[in-house]
């Protein structure tokens, strides 16, 4: 089984630990930050090589607003800044970031040493706005007590769920990344019953098997999260959420980050829990679950990171930046999921 590549590693297969770390960039940085990016991949290199077998990887992301700040010529087309929601009930906060750093590996402290090395090119350029430590909980449990990710497709309907394509030829390889911080309410929600607890979810506590749609309410987690296109088509993303929690200062949570070639698909989702479809029926999860962060990026292919110019310069003149659709104000130079790997080129 090949390893996964350390820099710009799209995951498929959920990590045993991870760091997430959102980073704003201050004004006229912009060239020691593109020099990391060059660096970045020896980086990852240097402390995944201590450990080979343990898979340390990271993925990068870029803002739409820095990536403005950054690069001369075109956005990826779907890079915005993220749509806040505001329900009837509940609210998807939009918050400040420009660079998220997804640091995973099998041991915590291989991604804490490449999560400190980052930061230290860092100082002085950009300040470190949300940081958080996931862990592996149990058999793939949420700190609710159910199993996250149940429904991430593998293999090559992974790579069709993640990788841009052709529709967007000079981003193709690169991905679009949402992330948003949960702060559980468990006093609330471990004193519903289980049976109630499985009808927020949509599935068995313990077995993880979904619920038969007769018995699924419309406003569980599943019914939710499930996109229908006109066509019947299911579409899909890939998840790698992590539980995080502090037992002293009884914050537990979850961090959702979920992976996708277009990030329409995860704001559909969205949409779905915050405003409801209809409007008003919004997901149930959020009555003990609470978005306190929000933030999509761009996650470019490794060669992208190297040498900005080569892609940039290849997309002729032809080519326009993306339309700001609004919203608040690694190392084998591919992205790879488990044994697929996928280039520009592809």
């Amino acid at each position: 089984m090949r390893r996964p590549a350390p820099l710009q590693y799209v995951p498929e297969a959920p990590a045993r630990a991870a760091i997430f770390m959102v980073v704003t960039v201050r004004p006229g940085a912009e060239d020691e930050i593109r020099e990391l990016f060059a660096d970045a991949a020896g980086l990852a290199r240097a402390v995944a090589f201590r450990a080979p077998e343990d898979e340390l990887s990271c993925t990068v992301g870029v803002g739409a607003q820095l990536w403005d700040r950054l690069f001369d010529g075109p956005r990826p087309a779907g890079l915005h800044p993220f749509r806040a929601l505001t329900g009837a009930v509940h609210t998807a906060p939009g918050t400040a970031g420009d660079l998220l750093f997804h640091v995973r590996a099998r041991r915590l402290d291989l991604c804490f040493e490449l999560a400190s090395q980052f930061a230290r090119r860092l100082a002085g350029y950009g300040e470190v706005v949300d940081e958080v430590h996931g862990f592996r909980y149990f058999d793939q449990r949420d700190l609710l007590g159910f199993v996250d990710g149940t429904e991430n497709p593998t293999g090559a309907e992974a790579a069709e769920a993640v990788f841009v394509g052709d529709e967007d030829p000079v981003f193709a390889g690169g991905s679009y990344v949402l992330v948003q911080k949960y702060l559980h309410d468990l006093d609330a929600w471990d004193a519903l019953t289980v049976e109630e607890q499985e009808r927020v979810i949509g599935r068995h506590k313990l077995s993880d098997v979904e619920l038969p749609d007769a018995d699924k309410p419309d406003n569980s987690h599943v019914a939710a999260n499930t996109i229908v296109d006109a066509d019947g088509t299911e579409r899909q993303i890939v998840r790698d959420n992590m539980p995080f929690g502090e037992i002293g200062a009884a914050e537990f949570g979850t961090y959702f980050i979920g992976y996708a070639a277009d990030p329409d698909v995860i704001e559909r989702m969205l949409t779905n829990m915050f405003i409801g479809d209809p409007p008003g029926n919004h997901d149930r999860i959020l009555d003990f679950s609470r978005a306190v962060t929000g933030g999509l990026f761009f996650v470019p292919t490794a060669e992208f990171l190297d040498d900005p110019s080569a892609v940039l310069d290849s997309a002729g003149p032809e080519a326009v930046p993306a339309v700001d659709a609004g919203g608040p104000s690694c190392a084998e130079g591919s992205l790879a999921i488990g044994d697929l790997k996928r280039s520009s080129a592809w």
